[in-house]
C-alpha cells in the first residue's frame, strides 16, 4: 500500500510542480522555453524535486495518520 501511495504522491507533486511552473514562466516565449538551457535544468530540477518531496510527505503522513 505504501508503494501506491508514495505513486500517487509522487504524480500529484509533479502535477503541481507544472502548475507552479506554468505560473512562473509565463512571461518567457515559447522560444526561449525551448532554447534556453540554464532554464531547462533549473525549472526541471525543481519540478523533480517538488514531485520527490510531495511522494515523500505523503508516504509519512500515511505511515503516521493512517496507519497510527
Amino acid at each position: 500500500m505504501i508503494y501506491i501511495i508514495g505513486t500517487v504522491g509522487f504524480i500529484a507533486g509533479f502535477v503541481l510542480g507544472q502548475i507552479l511552473l506554468m505560473r512562473w514562466l509565463k512571461e518567457y516565449s515559447k522560444e526561449e522555453l525551448l532554447e534556453n538551457k540554464d532554464l531547462h535544468w533549473k525549472y526541471g530540477f525543481f519540478n523533480w524535486v517538488v514531485a520527490i518531496v510531495t511522494a515523500a510527505s505523503s508516504v509519512w503522513l500515511y505511515r503516521n495518520f493512517i496507519l497510527g
